[in-house]
């Protein structure tokens, strides 16, 4: 079963504009991640992006709250049987996707995405990081921007330890870091402003 649940004025403009799918544990690194976060999901509405995320706590509800708080459709997906378990979501949703397993999860997000934010989490972000990066080498050039002192450190690491590297066939021209809400800003700017993402 696959259900999605949109309501509000704002769902004919979040159908016809740009989406940003959003990545982060439900643990925060630290209170400059988390902030980072809020400042990450602010800038995106204020530049005609709609949300998607995971639905829970931590930076995702960071994101949100920052989305949200510019009017922004705030979409939680999350999993059928796994909602109770996982608990409720965050006050910042204001619509929902719930899919049946983990890969239909995962493409829902990057079939949908025009742009991928992550930043640090757990094992969860993890999975959905490296498969957005292997998304954006092998599918399509979605671009991905890592955020924030943890997840720079995991990018060196896979860069370091060759996880991650680029070649003639594989470009990384979708990828960028960005450690401030500043960077991010300039770093939006930069990005067309077309949707890529499936409708």
């Amino acid at each position: 079963m696959n259900a999605l649940h949109l309501a509000g004025p704002a769902t004919i403009r979040a159908r016809e504009g740009l989406t940003a799918v959003f990545f982060g544990g439900v643990v925060p690194a630290s209170v400059e991640e988390e902030k980072l976060a809020e400042e990450i999901g602010r800038t995106l509405a204020q530049a005609g992006y709609s949300l998607q995320h995971g639905g829970y706590n931590g930076l995702m509800e960071a994101a949100a709250r920052g989305a949200g708080s510019q009017g922004a459709l705030v979409t939680a997906v999350t999993l059928i049987g796994k909602h109770d378990e996982w608990g409720a979501f965050n006050p910042h949703a204001t619509t929902s996707v719930h899919l049946p397993d983990l890969g239909t999860r995962l493409n829902h997000y990057l079939e949908h995405a025009d742009l991928v934010v992550a930043m640090g989490g757990g094992v969860g972000t993890l999975h959905e990081l490296t498969a957005a990066l292997y998304y954006a080498t092998a599918i399509r050039p979605v671009p991905v921007c890592l955020a924030g002192a943890a997840a720079l450190r995991l990018l060196d690491f896979l860069r370091e330890e060759k996880w991650l590297y680029e070649t003639p066939t594989r470009p990384l021209g979708f990828l960028a870091t960005t450690e401030t809400a500043d960077a991010f800003r300039t770093h939006l700017a930069t990005l067309g402003t077309n949707p890529i993402g499936g409708a």
